[in-house]
């Protein structure tokens, strides 16, 4: 699942029109979730969703809509799972749309045990990140709980015991794109967006 509905106040845009040269991030993310050997995609958009779909590639993914977007991602992950609604998925790996340096082998290290009553998340230093795995046995509570700007936070604290953390640190980068220090460095640009988008 690729969380791409925020609205990108700190960026200036959308996170889902992200552009790294001309490839959106929304498509780099795809390409690397297809990869890691991700079997169905599910991209949540939510800010110029509409201009998000005209100007990126979605057509190797299941795109879900979440119109209460400005709540926060907590809504964006309750929509998500909403749309896994194949039984035979017993895991799904989440990662947000603006990490241009999760690679493949990231999310492979922590979608390699994608068991149903699993919680997995990458570390940085040391420090919880994402890509995060959510085992279904965990999706009702994790949908539950999720909340704001904090998503699946109160539901992973209420259950730290039970998280694997597998470190991402010699595989990946673990920085989200939140600044526009950030964009610079990593080369990232946001189209001008149409009006009443």
């Amino acid at each position: 699942m690729i969380i791409a509905a925020g609205g990108g106040r700190r960026i200036g845009g959308p996170e889902a029109l992200l552009h790294q040269g001309e490839k959106p991030l929304v498509n780099q993310m795809i390409d690397t979730m297809t990869e890691a050997g991700c079997e169905q995609i599910v991209v949540v958009l939510g800010a110029a969703a509409d201009q998000v779909r005209e100007t990126a590639d979605l057509d190797r993914a299941t795109v879900v809509v979440n119109k209460a977007w400005g709540t926060g991602v907590g809504s964006s992950i309750r929509a998500g799972l909403a749309a896994m609604d194949d039984a035979g998925i017993e895991a799904v790996v989440v990662v947000p749309v603006d990490m241009p340096g999760l690679t493949a082998a990231a999310v492979r290290r922590v979608a390699a045990l994608p068991y149903p009553d699993v919680l997995v998340c990458a570390t940085y230093d040391g420090l919880r990140g994402y890509p995060m795995l959510f085992g279904r046995r965990h999706w009702s509570g994790i949908a539950t709980l999720a909340s704001a700007d904090v998503g699946a936070r109160p539901y992973l604290l209420a259950h730290k015991d039970q998280i694997v953390d597998i470190a991402c640190d010699s595989v990946a980068d673990g920085s989200r794109v939140d600044s526009p220090e950030l964009m610079e460095l990593y080369g990232l640009t946001v189209p001008p967006q149409r009006v009443g988008v």
